[in-house]
């Protein structure tokens, strides 16, 4: 399996490990990696065996598993390892967090626990019946307008390349059957295992996301068991954050709460007493007292 890395900051000691979303590639992620990089973090952007676009369907227990060795493999050459996620790939990362919870952040973008967004047709829900048919083997569900972009001009290059190619850098042309059944099968298991992530978590989502409505937002930072979190909603985006008319500002704001999360833990395992320069003389008057007595 080809593991991409877009780019790399030499003697970083942070390494972000970006998932893409179901049946996608890394293509997704691609400029929030690189300004990562710049910014001085190490980005690795894997595809996974039974999850990425070209592999065969696997159960969701095989993802999370190879989204954990790829923790690990990072875990060993750096001295903090965050996790990032984007759609399905944000359930996928705190699915990760809740088995490593030594991930120094977890950044969910456009998390989606549920089909629900305003563009989801309405016999989305009849997809979980059809699973257990024939019909599981055939039907592929097509993605639409407007591919998860705001932006006209990109939605147009992406309509162009979806009737040309099954991929694009928005996600696949269609997602099959077992992989839309998998997804929701790793949606339950993060739902209940919310309040045991403790990691320090970053959440944003686009208050006009038609994939994912706001409410996958608000369940997770109500039931997230985070004591560091932030919740940042964007006004002029749809689902493809990383894409979209803000991906800058997420990148940004990616960035930020990285590096805060990492100053955070160095505070908590050095503490630095801050003290005046006032009361540090009356202390050293009062050692003198004390040596003279």
């Amino acid at each position: 399996m080809n593991t991409p890395h877009f780019s790399s900051a030499q003697n970083s000691d942070h390494a972000v490990l970006l998932l893409h979303g179901l049946s996608s590639s890394p293509l997704e992620l691609r400029f929030l990696a690189r300004f990562l990089a710049d910014e001085g973090f190490a980005a690795h952007t894997p595809e996974l065996r039974g999850y990425s676009a070209g592999t065969a369907h696997l159960p969701m227990e095989q993802w999370v598993s190879a989204a954990v060795a790829e923790f690990d493999a990072l875990a060993a050459q750096y001295r903090h390892v965050s996790v990032c996620g984007l759609s399905m790939g944000a359930t996928l990362a705190a699915a990760l967090a809740h088995e490593r919870p030594a991930a120094r952040a977890l950044l969910l973008l456009s998390i989606t626990l549920n089909y629900d967004g305003w563009a989801i047709p309405w016999y989305r829900f009849l997809l979980d019946y059809v699973y257990y048919t024939p019909m599981r083997s055939r039907y592929r569900y097509r993605e639409h307008e407007p591919y998860g972009l705001r932006n006209e001009a990109l939605r147009s290059k992406i309509a162009r390349a979806m009737q040309k190619n099954e991929i694009s850098e928005v996600g696949p042309a269609s997602i099959a059957m077992p992989a839309l059944h998998e997804a929701s099968r790793l949606a339950g298991s993060v739902r209940r295992k919310l309040k045991n992530i403790e990691n320090d978590c970053l959440i944003i989502h686009a208050i006009d996301d038609e994939t994912s409505s706001p409410h996958n937002a608000r369940f997770v930072g109500a039931n997230i068991g985070a004591s560091f979190l932030r919740t940042i909603w964007l006004d002029d985006s749809f689902h493809m954050i990383t894409t979209d008319n803000e991906r800058e500002v997420v990148a940004r704001e990616c960035a930020l709460f990285l590096r805060e999360s990492a100053a955070a833990f160095a505070s908590s395992n050095n503490p630095t007493p801050i003290v005046s320069r006032a009361l540090a003389r009356r202390l050293r008057q009062l050692a003198t007292v004390a040596r003279k007595t």
